[in-house]
C-alpha cells in the first residue's frame, strides 16, 4: 500500500513525542544497571550503563501463534564518545535483531541492521513503531498485555544491560496509522 510517507511520518512523530514527553514527566526514576534492581520495568525507570541512559521500554500484547512482535525504548548517550547497539537477545524468541524502517521512494521497508544501531555522542536516539526498533522471531509464547519480559542489550563500548519491557495492549497506536486506510 502507498501512502504520503512524509506526511505520515510527520504526524506520527508528533504524536510520540507529545505521548513520551507527558510519560517520561510523570514517571522519572533513575536506576544504575549494577543496582540488583536495575531490570524493573522501564515504564518507569532510567538504566544507566556507563554513558548511556535507557528508559520507556515497552513492547505490544501480540495474538496467540504470532511469530513476530517488536520492541522499543529511547537510549541517550550523555557521554563524548560514540556507542553502537550491537545485539540483543531474549528467551522469549528464537532469534533478535535490530531493525529499522525507512522510506524508500513512497514505500516503508524494514531491514536488519546488521552492523548495529549508532548511538552518538550527546544524542538520544528513539526505538519507535514505524522507525528503529528491536525485532523478536520465533516467539515463545504470546506477550501478553501487563506483563514483562526481559531482553539483554548489548553496546560496543557500555557493554550488556537487562532491560524490563511492559506489554502494552495490542490497541497501543504510539506510532501506528489510525484513519489512513489501516
Amino acid at each position: 500500500m502507498r501512502t504520503n510517507g512524509k506526511f505520515l511520518a510527520a504526524a506520527l512523530g508528533c504524536a510520540l513525542a507529545t505521548q513520551a514527553a507527558s510519560f517520561e514527566a510523570e514517571n522519572a526514576q533513575v536506576l544504575r544497571a549494577s543496582d540488583e534492581t536495575s531490570t524493573t520495568t522501564m515504564d518507569a525507570t532510567v538504566i544507566e550503563l556507563g554513558d548511556l541512559e535507557l528508559r520507556s521500554a515497552f513492547s505490544r500484547a501480540t495474538l496467540p501463534n504470532q511469530p513476530v512482535a517488536g520492541a522499543f525504548l529511547t537510549i541517550s548517550n550523555t557521554g563524548t564518545e560514540d556507542d553502537v547497539l550491537i545485539a540483543v537477545t531474549t528467551s522469549v524468541a528464537g532469534r533478535s535483531e535490530i531493525h529499522e524502517m525507512a522510506m524508500s521512494g513512497d514505500t516503508m521497508k524494514m531491514r536488519e541492521l546488521p552492523n548495529g544501531l549508532p548511538i552518538p555522542a550527546g544524542e538520544t536516539v528513539e526505538l519507535v513503531p514505524g522507525g528503529y526498533h528491536l525485532m523478536f522471531f520465533d516467539l515463545a509464547g504470546p506477550f501478553v498485555e501487563g506483563e514483562r519480559f526481559e531482553a539483554d542489550l548489548e553496546f560496543e563500548r557500555a557493554g550488556t544491560v537487562t532491560v524490563s519491557f511492559i506489554i502494552e495492549g495490542k490497541s497501543a497506536k504510539r506510532m501506528e496509522r489510525k484513519g489512513h486506510g489501516s
